[in-house]
């Protein structure tokens, strides 16, 4: 129970500490921005003014039996409508409105009745069943056709005569060829001079022999 009562304390003291983060942004109209005053407007109250109204709806077809009626002064409005119910009842609501507020008076009238479900005894007509005598068709009577066939005479074709061609027989002579004449070529003997090549000179080597230094 202490520790129920310390953490309440606890909840109600961190609520009271509670600051909720700002986290709206500033902002600031620019220098260049024009400036607009804000239009006033005046709250226009008209003085309530005396009335009254009243109709009456009836409509056996949608079972609508409705009427309502209303008047008003300055300072109280009073009224009362009637409506029949589904059950056989009649509700009626009378009421007013003034500075304490709606107070509504409802009462009933009639006794709510419901009728037991009865089941349908209708019953279908009986139709005798139709007699249709049968129609009687006459046969029809369909005369044969005559038809006498088409006789074609046959044609008379007379065969042609082709006479037999003669081919003379062809005369063919051996050609000629003269027998070629080759003169044999005459080639020059060639001319070639000797060359002469001159004697070589050769001198005997003079051998000189080698000074070593001394040691």
């Amino acid at each position: 129970m202490k520790f129920i009562i310390l953490a309440a304390v606890f909840a109600v003291a961190a609520a009271n500490s509670y600051k909720a983060a700002e986290y709206a942004p500033k902002y600031e109209a620019p220098k260049y921005a024009p400036k607009y005053d804000a239009p006033k407007y005046e709250e226009v109250t008209y003085a309530a003014q005396p009335y009254s109204f009243g109709y009456d709806v009836q409509d056996k077809e949608s079972y609508t039996d409705f009427d309502h009626s209303e008047k008003a002064d300055e300072k109280v409005t009073t009224g009362s409508y009637r409506v029949a119910l589904p059950d056989g009842r009649t509700q009626i609501v009378t009421y007013r409105a003034d500075e304490n507020g709606y107070t509504a008076d409802v009462k009933y009238e009639g006794e709510a009745q419901y009728p037991e479900y009865e089941e349908n005894q209708y019953k279908a007509a009986a139709y005798p069943a139709p007699a249709y005598p049968a129609p009687a068709y006459k046969a029809p009577a369909y005369k044969a056709p005559e038809y006498k066939a088409p006789s074609y005479p046959a044609p008379a074709y007379k065969a042609p005569s082709y006479p037999a061609p003669a081919y003379p027989a062809p005369a063919y002579k051996a050609p000629s060829y003269p027998a070629p004449a080759y003169k044999a070529p005459s080639y020059p003997a060639p001319a070639y001079k000797a060359p002469s090549y001159p004697a070589p000179a050769y001198s005997a080597p003079v051998y000189k022999a080698p000074a070593y230094p001394k040691y």
